[in-house]
């Protein structure tokens, strides 16, 4: 099979294409100078003679987003249909990496694959249209939705926690917000695995397993770089407004991989433990 990793110099991206080259794959990646995903003459030009398209570009800017919510749908929700139509014209396989953001983020129990979208930030509406769109143009796909991404080949809130605290005495963190932090690593994995076991087309969650809030991830984050975690103080989301309003409840079920034989993410801390070596080398 060749491989064709779309945005393949951010976290994510970085990360397929070396998990994809240790398994002996072909892949090559693109970026925005070779690869305009807004354009579908470009995209359809780009797909030419791969048998899988990962899509890992995005507009990640939340807050922006939403004053430039059009420039987000541009990125979010056009691309990705381009990627279907060239995605399904040249006979390969669509992933589409997508977020818990398309949810209201209020539920109590972890959200199915199938449960109702109803995302509350223009970031989260252009990537429920851009999941739209690659069910709408093309028969062969996996949408996989992930959240509370880390790397070590980028900025990630970890390393930014080390950091703040490095240089303070205490450091306030909301606690009001739970979800699944995911290293990227085992999000690469994660994919891989759905492709080879020949998944069928539909949607998955590509998160670890468990939840915490902000401010239990922070307190692993920094007593792994062993620093007092106890500094790490809890605060709410009103104490600590953003322009895009934040999911309070981003735990995703996993019912769809364990259909198919497909093991999910392992536990939040367990894959942080074995993560945080590498993540905060650069730290």
């Amino acid at each position: 099979m060749r491989w064709l990793v779309v945005g393949a110099n951010g976290m994510l991206g970085q990360d397929l294409v070396s998990a994809l080259r240790e398994r002996g794959h072909t892949v090559d990646g693109s970026d925005r100078d070779t690869l305009d995903i807004t354009d579908l003459d470009s995209a359809t030009r780009g797909l030419v003679g791969y048998d899988v398209v990962v899509n890992c570009a995005a507009w990640t800017a939340v807050d922006d987003a939403e004053t430039q919510e059009a420039a987000a749908f541009t990125v979010n929700a056009v691309g990705p249909a381009n990627l279907a139509r060239a995605a399904r014209a040249a006979g390969a396989r669509l992933v589409q990496i997508s977020t818990d953001y398309v949810f209201a983020g209020n539920a109590t129990e972890p959200y199915a694959e199938d449960a109702p979208t109803a995302p509350k930030s223009a970031y989260g509406r252009t990537k429920g249209a851009g999941e739209w769109a690659v069910r709408a143009e093309t028969d062969d796909y996996l949408v996989v939705r992930t959240a509370w991404l880390y790397g070590a080949r980028g900025a990630c809130f970890p390393k930014t926690m080390v950091k703040l605290l490095s240089g303070r005495d205490t450091l306030s963190v909301v606690d009001d917000q739970v979800g699944q932090p995911t290293w990227t690593v085992d999000l690469a994995d994660l994919v891989i695995r759905l492709v080879e076991a020949k998944a069928p087309s539909g949607t998955y969650h590509g998160t670890s397993t468990g939840q915490t809030s902000w401010r239990g991830f922070a307190q692993a984050a920094v007593a792994a770089a062993g620093l007092d975690p106890d500094a790490i103080l809890a605060t709410t989301s009103a104490d600590f407004v953003r322009p895009a309003p934040r999911p309070s409840y981003s735990v995703l079920g996993h019912d769809a991989l364990t259909a198919i034989g497909v093991a999910p993410i392992g536990d939040w801390a367990e894959r942080w433990a074995a993560a945080a070596p590498s993540v905060l080398e650069q730290v």
